[in-house]
């Protein structure tokens, strides 16, 4: 009966443990989530801005970027 004990007791711990360990994860992750979205709407507004600001360029380039990715996917 002891034995079972001890090893119900570490069982125990070791669920404890990988608890507490997904637990920091997924906090961890919610924060890392966030950091990505709040990046994500600095970033759409910095190209906004630049296009708004530069709308030949953005054209241009925008014109340059759909030939050479036709130009690759086609080829295969």
């Amino acid at each position: 009966m002891e034995t079972i004990d001890k090893a119900s007791n570490y069982a125990h711990e070791a669920v404890d443990k990988i608890a507490s360990a997904s637990h920091h994860a997924s906090e961890t992750l919610d924060q890392k989530s966030e950091q990505l979205k709040t990046a994500e709407q600095r970033l759409v507004k910095n190209c906004q801005g630049y296009i708004r600001d530069n709308p030949v360029t953005s054209l241009g380039i925008a014109v340059a970027t759909g030939f050479l990715l036709s130009r690759l996917l086609s080829s295969r």
